[in-house]
């Protein structure tokens, strides 16, 4: 029992294990943020663009009741299609792709490529065998290399 604790331990504490959980804290984080944005900033001009339409009340009663709004529908556990607020979602989930995209973009130009390390070792022209970049006499076929 002694051992399990041991390895989980280190596995909590692998680096990776740490950085995903702390990208996933700052996804949620992210997550509210965008939501707020669209809600409360995005949707509601373009629904004035629109005719003063409140995305998030838009829905079709599967049935022959009527209800005042969205709300009320789904107090009253009405069977309707909210697609208004499949609308909301839409635009939330192309604002953050979005988002993700041009951060992504961003860190891979600031990323370096990796240079190729400089040779160590050349091929002898008569062997054809790997020898140190420095020899001037192949240690292979003792031919005296230019």
């Amino acid at each position: 029992m002694k051992q399990f604790w041991k390895e989980f331990r280190e596995f909590i504490a692998r680096g990776n294990l740490v950085e995903i959980a702390v990208a996933f804290v700052m996804g949620a984080a992210f997550g509210a943020v965008v939501n707020s944005f669209i809600f409360d900033i995005v949707m509601p001009p373009i629904g004035k663009l629109v005719g003063n339409v409140d995305f998030s009340n838009l829905f079709v009663v599967l049935g022959t009741e009527k209800y005042p709004s969205a709300e009320a529908a789904r107090a009253a556990g009405a069977p309707a299609i909210y697609y208004g607020h499949f609308i909301n979602n839409l635009v939330n989930f192309l604002i953050i792709a979005l988002v993700m995209f041009l951060l992504l973009r961003a860190v891979m130009r600031m990323r370096k490529p990796k240079e190729a390390p400089a040779p160590t070792t050349k091929e002898c022209p008569y062997c054809k065998t790997q020898i140190p970049i420095g020899a001037v006499r192949c240690p292979n076929c003792t031919s005296q290399l230019a």
